[in-house]
């Protein structure tokens, strides 16, 4: 398990070793893989902004609320833009051997961990939590 948690992070850094796996796929779906990644990072960079937003502009909630929704936010970004590495290079290895595309969970945990944020910041201000 760890060898190969290793062996697909070393991917992250050369992925030119994924021509040795395999067979070359169709470049449109390679590409189609790579609009995913670029998705995904796109997702990561709005998280940041977000995280940075509540804490910068929401100066009326609570530090502890702020600074949690924050950096939950930010917790999330940093997760998806590994995921999102993660998950373009065992799909290009998965298309590359002719197997299955990889399953995740992530995307329901982001939604879920996104919408408990916002959720959290809507309590916050309808039931007047606000405040330092």
């Amino acid at each position: 398990m760890i060898h190969r948690t290793l062996a697909t992070i070393r991917l992250w850094f050369a992925p030119q070793r994924l021509r040795d796996e395999g067979s070359t796929p169709d470049y449109r779906f390679s590409l189609a893989n790579e609009r995913t990644f670029l998705a995904w990072i796109r997702t990561a960079l709005a998280l940041v902004a977000g995280g940075i937003a509540v804490d910068q502009f929401l100066t009326q909630l609570r530090w502890g609320v702020r600074t949690g929704v924050a950096v939950t936010l930010l917790v999330g970004a940093a997760f998806c833009a590994v995921r999102a590495i993660n998950h373009w290079v065992r799909c290009e290895r998965a298309m590359r051997r002719g197997e299955d595309l990889p399953m995740s969970r992530f995307p329901a945990l982001l939604a879920v961990a996104t919408g408990v944020a916002a959720l959290v910041v809507i309590a916050v201000l309808a039931l007047g939590w606000a405040g330092r």
